[in-house]
């Protein structure tokens, strides 16, 4: 769905860059490559950005806007506390799965684009903090801290964010992530 600052065209542009970037980084590509890969000018780039860095940043906040919504659609569908946590942290390793080893790397090289996943990475815990109290609230997870929880949650992702998991144990973001739901499932659970 276009952006209501956005024409259809910027919109459809905005997405293949997106795609182009998650799959093969962004590093080593110029603003030519860019517009060669895209079949468009510069001054088409320029629209939607005023540099190549604004471009990627522009790229990763779109690519993590529509990954919070597909996330949070799932967790909608959910009712039960434990099943609504492994939803949400299942649904953001489908979200990371796509992404390309090189554009996590780069991103992690990349201090805005960085900043961008860390900010989402900061949200999704205090999501998770927050499907936790509700299951304590409602009786379906034993009494727990739930700030220490979110707090290791946090952690976790932070570590899974900056490829430390990764080079520890081999697992995939996405995979971790999936572990991480399992993790805090049993944990909580009555």
């Amino acid at each position: 769905m276009p952006s209501p600052r956005r024409t259809a065209r910027q919109a459809d542009l905005l997405e293949r860059l997106v795609a182009l970037l998650t799959a093969q980084g962004f590093s080593d590509l110029t603003l030519d490559d860019l517009a060669e890969r895209l079949r468009c000018s510069k001054t088409t780039l320029y629209q939607l950005a005023r540099s190549k860095q604004g471009l990627v940043v522009e790229a990763v906040k779109h690519y993590f806007r529509g990954a919070t919504e597909a996330v949070e659609k799932r967790v909608a569908q959910t009712a039960d506390p434990s099943d609504r946590v492994r939803a949400y942290l299942t649904a953001v390793a489908e979200q990371l799965r796509p992404l390309s080893r090189r554009f996590l790397d780069d991103v992690a090289d990349f201090p805005p684009a960085r900043e961008v996943y860390e900010a989402n990475t900061r949200m999704a815990a205090e999501r998770v903090r927050r499907l936790i109290a509700e299951g304590v609230s409602d009786g379906a997870f034993r009494d727990v801290h739930t700030a220490f929880v979110g707090e290791v949650a946090a952690a976790t992702m932070r570590q899974i964010q900056q490829g430390e998991l990764q080079a520890r144990t081999g697992l995939s973001d996405a995979e971790a992530y999936e572990q991480l739901a399992s993790l805090i499932v049993h944990a909580v659970s009555s």
